[in-house]
């Protein structure tokens, strides 16, 4: 497989991962900020969401002053942010449409009609119910391209291409979600485990979809961490640090013997999967959880750039 095609593919996959991810934290957010301010509602849950998605600083720089319609305008349409869901949306169909033939026809009409969706959204939301519709309409399309990826394509270069992409996203996304929590959100004014505390927690579970599973898993009341030791190290959890490091080892070396060859980005992904294994969430605590989650980020940045000198360029 020539590199601009796996790099179109692999970007393709971070791009429907980022756009869903995103299209969430709106909905989770939406729910804190509706919150009386006591309890960590209004433009202090939005500075949060902003920082999880990494694009506070740059909305600072555009946005200047802090408000619940720029944050949702910066996340949702604008064209000036590369994290929002539509340039999102379109750098995927970009890439997508430049390697039409190594997609099936439903895994490319799943991201076309995501696209053609999102153009009856226009730049700016005009109000409350629009965006319910515009958030429903890219969970959607992104379950309706991850569905079309896994029933469809053969499982070769093309499929790990998208998947690794997705995986490597995903943990970013939840690495960073988990982070914001501990060292932007973290109570001021009242013991960890308060109703602020509490409310937060849930946004985040509602954020990476793993409320239920959380009930199912622990049955108990939200504990910090549980929630960590869920998001982190269980690898039943799709989303979690742990399951995204496994997936990434497992499609590194499904590529590895499809072509024989192996390199530093499977290195890479071992240590990092290494790093969540046979470790308790107690023994993460006592390091400082701020500072593990900082070098996962560091590490799975990293593994970007090895499979990107190896595969992508």
């Amino acid at each position: 497989m020539l590199s601009r095609t796996a790099s179109a593919l692999y970007w393709t996959g971070r791009h429907i991962e980022r756009a869903d991810f995103v299209s969430r934290l709106i909905d989770a957010t939406l729910r804190l900020a509706a919150l009386p301010s006591s309890y960590g509602g209004d433009v202090g849950a939005w500075s949060g969401a902003l920082a999880a998605a990494g694009v506070l600083v740059p909305f600072e720089a555009k946005a200047g002053e802090m408000s619940e319609r720029a944050a949702i305008q910066f996340l949702s349409l604008d064209p000036d942010n590369p994290s929002s869901m539509r340039s999102c949306i379109e750098q995927a169909r970009t890439n997508a449409r430049a390697v039409r033939t190594a997609l099936t026809a439903e895994t490319w009409e799943a991201i076309n009609t995501a696209w053609l969706d999102l153009q009856r959204f226009g730049t700016r939301l005009e109000n409350r119910p629009t965006l319910n519709r515009l958030l429903e309409s890219v969970k959607s399309s992104a379950l309706s391209f991850d569905g079309a990826t896994h029933r469809t394509m053969l499982r070769d270069d093309a499929y790990w291409f998208i998947r690794m992409g997705a995986a490597i996203e995903r943990a970013d996304n939840t690495a960073r979600l988990v982070d914001v929590k501990y060292h932007l959100l973290l109570p001021r004014d009242e013991p960890v485990g308060g109703s602020l505390d509490y409310f937060q927690w849930t946004t985040i579970l509602r954020t990476v979809s793993a409320l239920t599973a959380y009930r199912h898993l622990y049955r108990d009341s939200l504990k910090p961490w549980l929630v960590a030791d869920l998001l982190i190290l269980n690898r039943r959890v799709p989303r979690s640090l742990a399951a995204c490091a496994h997936d990434l080892v497992r499609y590194l070396d499904l590529l590895a013997a499809h072509s024989g060859r192996r390199g530093p980005a499977h290195r890479q992904a071992a240590k990092l999967a290494t790093s969540l294994s046979d470790v308790d969430i107690g023994t993460l605590f006592q390091r400082g959880l701020h500072e593990t989650i900082q070098d996962f980020l560091a590490e799975n940045n990293r593994l970007g750039m090895l499979i990107g000198e190896q595969y992508l360029f």
